[in-house]
């Protein structure tokens, strides 16, 4: 019955994810509907989603779901809303994520021996190819020196994040269910 009448093509589908058919206002709107309709508190809600974003401002690519989910269920997370929440990193941001975590770990004094200008994009094939082969040495003579900046840069971030997210969620996910819940209540 709310089928489409023409099954879209994968060109179609993979444009709706670069940019979206009615456009990002509308998009985040009803991402935000779907946030609010989830199961649980807006408590659990915004923690989940809050955990999820943090965690994409890491630079452990590849964990970052599994990072969220920990953290919200530590927490008492939403664990889906906390998997929403990790699509904040995407191919798209990752670039921006990694130069201002790498910046600030820089800045607040925690740069290395091998500290730099980094090629992240480089810097991470070539890091994914020692962890496959096991190469110590390549993760401690060239990776740890770009890591370190990057993990103390991302703690503080995701903690700042965390707490952006969370305080401007919870109340706009309170007020929502608030609304749905006033117009479900019966007439008296």
């Amino acid at each position: 019955m709310f089928r489409r009448r023409h099954k879209a093509s994968i060109a179609h589908r993979a444009r709706n994810i670069v940019w979206p058919r009615l456009g990002w206002r509308r998009y985040m709107r009803y991402m935000l509907h779907r946030l609010a309709r989830l199961p649980g508190t807006p408590h659990s809600i915004a923690a989940g989603f809050a955990c999820g974003v943090a965690m994409s401002f890491t630079p452990l690519v590849g964990v970052h779901i599994l990072l969220a989910l920990f953290l919200s269920w530590l927490i008492g997370g939403s664990l889906f809303s906390a998997v929403i929440g990790t699509i904040v990193g995407n191919p798209w941001t990752f670039p921006f994520i990694w130069l201002w975590i790498y910046n600030l770990g820089l800045w607040l004094g925690f740069a290395t021996a091998g500290a730099g200008q980094v090629g992240f994009g480089a810097f991470f094939a070539e890091f994914i190819e020692a962890a496959l082969r096991t190469d110590v040495g390549f993760l401690v003579d060239r990776a740890w020196p770009i890591l370190a900046p990057m993990l103390v840069g991302g703690a503080i971030t995701a903690l700042a994040v965390w707490l952006i997210f969370y305080f401007i969620l919870k109340p706009l996910l309170k007020a929502y269910q608030n609304k749905g819940a006033r117009r479900i209540r019966p007439v008296i």
